[in-house]
């Protein structure tokens, strides 16, 4: 999500007349576009406001501002007041559209200005609103914002407010547009999108949406983030199956694989209708790659609990995991929680150790399994570590290194796996174009 919003920030600063700086020191305007999820970013984004105190003494016309999550919460903003009197704006996540405006303001006054709204506002607001996309060929899609889930952990319903869907037509307009500039592969984004259209007056949802893509012509892969796995529904399965345009990627945090953690959690399932879920989809979608998220130390987890997050990876066999020690957050109920958690943060730390070490192991014995493969890559171009190589990804979103090819940057290319490694493959070049499509033969899990 915060990467579709600085886009759409940089298209409202493009249209008033400024251009991308190649370094912060150098820029007239900077902008942190934040996220409150984990309290290490937040950390990273004051030490890095807090490095620009001394560029802005020299440069005293630079402008600083503060956006996206952690502008909603007002802990924030005062600690800005008290300890980063340099930054000149504060804006949130509900009003995007009202950059130019604040800018303005910041111009007419030496004071801090802070326009935050408390509520999302009608998502057509953001609709029509220039955009700097970061790539030619793969594009970001809002479709739904916000989250009605309540984890007991997570700060995105206060940040990000109620769920709202936009109008599917306004979604395809986007696509189709999207598909007329060129772009090959559309992510259609949400903090839950498998709760898309609940809202709307229409009777309508991902798997219509998803379907509805399918028919665009131009746009070769479709993705989607994130997904519930509450809301998963065997039509949406089935829709995955059916359209071979729709990656057979499946992003499902479980977040824990013990029942009384989440149901202190608040997720809304059980370990049993995880692993009963992702049976369905191995069955359903033979070929298909399942990552997913991991909080360890949640506050109250003992070390048996811990154990049954141990044998549901085991059980499992995630292709990826995203794996993080519990971070309180502000407001939420778990935060309070915290205060009476008897377990010290140093068994947590051992404890995400523990899970990281099997969980690399796994994708390691995986990936060593698809050496030798033919598979069908999207080419985004030159490595940011180096130039000589290419990264390619696949429709199960595996990155694959190649050998630098100038000229198949935004292309799709057959290519062998001859490496694997924990998080990434090498691969060489095939000959032969790309087919359209679903291949007969996935980069995925084989389990």
């Amino acid at each position: 999500m915060n990467e579709r919003d600085s886009e759409i920030m940089a298209g409202l600063l493009e249209e008033m007349g400024y251009v991308a700086a190649s370094r912060p020191e150098e820029a007239d305007v900077v902008i942190f576009n934040t996220c409150a999820i984990r309290e290490r970013a937040e950390e990273s984004v004051f030490g890095e406001i807090g490095r620009l105190k001394a560029v802005k003494e020299e440069r005293p016309h630079m402008t600083i501002g503060l956006a996206g999550c952690m502008a909603q919460e007002p802990v924030t903003i005062e600690r800005i007041r008290r300890h980063a009197p340099h930054v000149n704006f504060v804006f949130g996540t509900h009003n995007i559209h009202e950059l130019p405006d604040i800018l303005a303001r910041v111009r007419d006054t030496d004071q801090l200005v802070v326009d935050v709204w408390k509520s999302g506002g009608d998502p057509e607001l953001l609709e029509h609103l220039p955009s700097r996309r970061a790539s030619g060929v793969k594009a970001w899609v809002n479709i739904i914002y916000g989250c009605d889930k309540y984890c007991t952990y997570c700060i995105v319903p206060y940040t990000r407010g109620r769920e709202r869907s936009r109008r599917p037509e306004a979604i395809l307009r986007e696509v189709r547009q999207l598909a007329y500039q060129g772009y090959k592969e559309v992510t259609l984004l949400g903090q839950n999108v498998n709760a898309y259209g609940h809202d709307l007056p229409e009777k309508t949802d991902l798997a219509d949406l998803l379907a509805a893509i399918q028919k665009v012509e131009g746009i070769r892969w479709i993705r989607y983030l994130t997904s519930h796995p509450w809301q998963f529904t065997d039509k949406l399965i089935d829709t995955v199956a059916e359209n071979d345009k729709v990656c057979e990627h499946f992003h499902l945090p479980v977040q824990s694989g013990n029942n009384r953690i989440l149901r202190k959690m608040n997720r809304h399932y059980t370990r049993e209708y995880y692993l009963e879920l992702v049976e369905k989809i191995r069955r359903r979608v033979p070929g298909a790659s399942i990552t997913t998220d991991i909080i360890v130390g949640f506050p109250g987890e003992t070390e048996e609990e811990f154990q049954d997050t141990l044998r549901l990876v085991e059980e499992v066999q995630f292709d990826n995991a995203f794996t993080f020690i519990y971070s309180p957050r502000p407001g939420t109920p778990a935060a309070l929680w915290l205060k009476k958690d008897p377990t010290p943060l140093e068994e947590k730390k051992e404890r995400l150790q523990r899970l990281n070490e099997l969980q690399y192991s796994i994708q390691r014995r995986n990936n060593q399994r698809l050496v030798g493969d033919e598979v069908e890559v999207l080419v985004e171009g030159p490595s940011k570590k180096d130039a000589q190589v290419y990264s390619a990804r696949t429709r199960t979103h595996r990155l694959v290194l190649l050998p630098a090819r100038p000229g198949m940057e935004g292309r799709f290319a057959r290519v062998r796996i001859t490496e694997a490694q924990t998080f990434y493959f090498k691969g060489e070049w095939l000959d032969q174009p790309a087919a359209a499509g679903r291949p007969a033969l996935s980069l995925a899990h084989e389990g």
